[in-house]
């Protein structure tokens, strides 16, 4: 087959389908991924098409993000609800700007729902994709080749997989999570506490906060207890409450009377139980949250470390968009910092302070 002739199918697929991938155009022509590749370089320098990792794009997609017309994005997240939903509302902000819209898949954290949510968003041609995969960092070593597969620009939210778990290193934009726990163990430190009680849920943030609480409790020099309990959300039956006294006792054991809970819902339900035991909070028990979600609206309204939730989202789509205008642009690695609210469940504002001149 002649070069005009695969330039003039490859451009009728490209019509039909709006997204080209090499290994499908390589089975379709008959011929090797070099000599696709090539042909795809020429319509690119002829301004026929638009090459992007793995394939092609038209240049109508190419040039909607440019001029304000519909642009198609996709995002993957493990949920819509609770943590997600602000990073989807800030990547959603940022497209609107740039005339882009959005198309939605859900994993719920499992790893074959993602693959098939990932097929179906790439499958109607969305020129690049965000994603926060089902797995987390900590799992890096269990990744497949989906990262690797996908063949339009890619960038990662809340995750930052690299060599050696995938073949190539991703733009990422991510929340300092081991930050976070320093600024909660720094606060209980200016509140006079020295011992801190931790309880982490097993979810993909633990991995960063346990590095994090590691390292603050020794820079500042106190002493920590990591829980084995697996605190419930809520709950007034036997079971939920023995988890809840069994953490309670724990606290009493090691001498803590400050505690770092993750999450909003656990410390919520934490508090409660302590209430009903006699504990005053925080004169007896001091508690920070992690997520920062529902805390403020708690019995007692819970000191939080706050993510950057909807400045996740902008930050990614922003970033993505400006990849597909730019494709040189170089791979960034974003960290975006999280913020310490103070509220009724822990201290003042002051004890922020009064570290700072002690240090001084």
């Amino acid at each position: 087959m002649l070069a005009q002739e695969r330039h003039e199918l490859i451009l009728r697929s490209l019509r039909r389908h709006g997204r080209l991938r090499v290994a499908d155009l390589v089975a379709e022509l008959g011929v090797s991924a070099i000599t696709v590749r090539r042909d795809l370089a020429e319509l690119d320098s002829a301004g026929l098409l638009r090459r992007v990792h793995g394939g092609a794009i038209g240049v109508g997609t190419a040039d909607q993000g440019a001029h304000g017309s519909r642009l198609t994005i996709g995002i993957i997240v493990p949920s819509a609800t609770s943590y997600y939903s602000e990073v989807i509302r800030g990547a959603e902000a940022i497209a609107d700007r740039y005339g882009a819209r959005l198309v939605l898949g859900v994993s719920g954290y499992d790893v074959t729902t993602e693959r098939e949510r990932l097929d179906k968003v790439l499958g109607i041609g969305v020129a690049g994709l965000l994603i926060s995969t089902a797995l987390g960092d900590g799992d890096a070593a269990r990744l497949d080749s989906r990262l690797d597969d996908i063949d339009v620009p890619v960038v990662l939210m809340e995750r930052a997989f690299g060599f050696p778990h995938a073949a190539r290193e991703y733009d990422h934009v991510r929340t300092d999570h081991a930050y976070g726990a320093m600024l909660a163990l720094r606060h209980f430190l200016a509140l006079g506490h020295r011992r801190i009680a931790i309880n982490l849920q097993a979810t993909v943030t633990a991995y960063w906060l346990r590095r994090g609480i590691e390292s603050a409790a020794q820079a500042l020099g106190v002493d920590v207890f990591l829980s084995p309990v697996d605190l419930p959300m809520r709950g007034d039956d036997p079971g939920a409450i023995a988890q809840l006294d069994a953490f309670l006792a724990e606290c009493e054991s090691f001498g803590s009377r400050a505690v770092l809970v993750h999450s909003d819902e656990h410390g919520a339900r934490l508090v409660e139980r302590a209430m009903e035991l006699g504990l005053r909070v925080p004169e007896d028990l001091a508690v920070i949250a992690y997520n920062d979600v529902t805390a403020s609206l708690a019995v007692v309204p819970l000191t939080a470390i706050s993510p950057p939730r909807r400045a996740l989202g902008e930050t990614a789509c922003d970033l993505l968009l400006r990849k597909l205008e730019s494709p040189t642009t170089p791979i960034q690695h974003l960290s975006l910092l999280p913020t310490l609210n103070i509220r009724t469940s822990c201290g003042t504002a002051e004890a922020e302070q009064n570290l700072s001149v002690f240090r001084s």
